[in-house]
């Protein structure tokens, strides 16, 4: 992707390296938000997992898919997301790098700040976190593995859908509901 092998090296990234990065901070999440009790942190924790999906699938349509004009916001493009496009198959470009998703999730905690504090930021945050790691992972799953659930194979037709035939629908990889919602959903064909 770079000339520079420095460059490169911190555009791949092993899958295990986001759980092994994040669980840490999640079960620090969740410990902070422990005083407020079971019932409300787990309300909290899906409310903070909802806007993740709304992030996730905002995120992949808006930015991912955006079509700059200029040679510079198209190579830009590229190294964010067209690489993938490219090699579906690379293992180590599946998830995001954590050079990429450490400032993502600090902005995003930041953003939560603005709304949230104390037990409820902690347990808003803890399900956002969440949400990603979930996404990463399936992502990487769908491109490695062949599923054995009926929603297994569900996501990974329509991701490989959206790889393969029409990347103007299909954007929500763990979240498949957005698309139904903001109707980018795969049409059937006849």
């Amino acid at each position: 992707m770079f000339r520079s092998r420095l460059l490169d090296m911190f555009t791949r990234v092993h899958p295990a390296v986001v759980p092994i990065i994040y669980a840490p901070v999640l079960l620090w999440l969740l410990y902070r938000a422990s005083d407020f009790g079971v019932l409300p942190v787990l309300a909290l924790f899906a409310g903070g997992y909802a806007l993740w999906t709304l992030f996730e699938y905002w995120g992949h349509r808006l930015v991912f898919h955006y079509e700059p004009d200029h040679p510079f916001g198209a190579r830009l493009h590229w190294i964010i997301h067209g690489v993938h496009h490219d090699h579906p198959s690379d293992p180590l470009r599946l998830v995001l790098p954590p050079v990429a998703s450490i400032p993502i999730m600090l902005i995003a905690y930041g953003a939560l700040s603005l709304f949230f504090d104390g037990p409820v930021l902690a347990a808003v945050a803890a399900g956002f976190l969440a949400g990603y790691v979930l996404y990463d992972m399936t992502h990487y799953y769908l491109h490695h593995f062949t599923p054995r659930t009926r929603l297994g194979r569900a996501l990974r037709a329509r991701h490989m859908h959206h790889h393969f035939r029409d990347d103007r629908t299909a954007y929500g990889v763990s979240a498949p509901w957005w698309d139904a919602v903001f109707g980018t959903s795969v049409r059937k064909s006849r």
